[in-house]
């Protein structure tokens, strides 16, 4: 679904208004060309202070009959349902002094984390500015605006890799454990935390920022230009093993067949050794 952008500036005028507010961004599906009728709008509202809860409802009810104001979950955040079309609204309010301690963790500091460690990264490239006060924004975008340091690179496999299945409390053991325990839950929350790690693996390999968590095979197939082979398949054979996870070619056998295919990809690139 396009973005609708009269809908789309109008809430940005209105949060313009206010003292507090440094910048307003448009991202998620929208801004990087991935939406679909399902998907929401993702407004980024950079604050110098909070913004009160009441004129937060106040600017709700100019758009939307159904809202959820102080959502504490995930970031601080607001949650509507926009009145005339429906679509969801996400409002989450950041300070730009976090954001910025974000880059400077993995562009300055190359930092890694234990999957999504560019994310972050990745969401300000690809935000569009609807309101920008004293371009502070778009200086930020700037910032961003570098090639991928390959310091970064290396740390994010120095700090994935061993954990898919080399460590002692690799996420493959993890999983053969719940598997023996017949523990479906730990065994859906460890393979997730290993296609995590994995693609973070995969988009540094190519110096891409990683996208997130959603659409991570459609992005690996359209950003990276080096992928392990049957990538997709070996994927997708994993997941809907998940399912059937004592069968003779079970989960285990799935999982190391991405690893074993990640493994020729790595050597490729002399990123490891045999």
């Amino acid at each position: 679904m396009p973005v609708d952008n009269s809908l789309a500036e109008s809430i940005a005028s209105e949060f313009s208004k206010l003292p507090q507010v440094v910048a307003v961004a448009l991202g998620g599906s929208q801004s990087a060309n991935v939406s679909d009728e399902l998907s929401d709008l993702d407004f980024y509202v950079y604050i110098e202070e909070e913004i009160p809860v009441d004129i937060r409802s106040e600017i709700s009810r100019k758009f939307a009959t159904r809202s959820e104001i102080n959502n504490q979950f995930w970031e601080p955040g607001d949650e509507w349902i926009e009145t005339n079309s429906g679509r969801g609204i996400d409002m989450m309010y950041r300070s730009p002094d976090w954001i910025e301690a974000q880059l400077d963790s993995v562009l300055v500091k190359h930092q890694a984390s234990v999957g999504y460690s560019t994310c972050f990264w990745w969401n300000v490239l690809h935000s569009a500015p609807l309101y920008d006060r004293n371009d502070w924004f778009k200086q930020l975008q700037e910032k961003a605006n570098v090639p991928y340091p390959e310091p970064l690179r290396k740390a994010i496999i120095a700090k994935n890799y061993p954990i898919l299945r080399n460590n002692i409390s690799s996420y493959l053991h993890q999983i053969e454990l719940a598997i023996i325990r017949h523990d479906f839950v730990s065994m859906n929350h460890r393979i997730a935390a290993f296609i995590a790690s994995y693609f973070d693996i995969i988009f540094a390999i190519n110096y891409v920022p990683s996208p997130g968590e959603k659409r991570l095979v459609q992005f690996a197939k359209q950003l990276c230009q080096k992928l392990p082979m049957h990538m997709e398949q070996n994927i997708n054979s994993l997941i809907f093993c998940i399912a059937y996870p004592f069968s003779d070619q079970g989960i285990l056998d799935k999982a190391n067949n991405l690893i074993d295919c990640l493994d020729e990809l790595l050597r490729t690139e002399s990123l490891i050794s045999d």
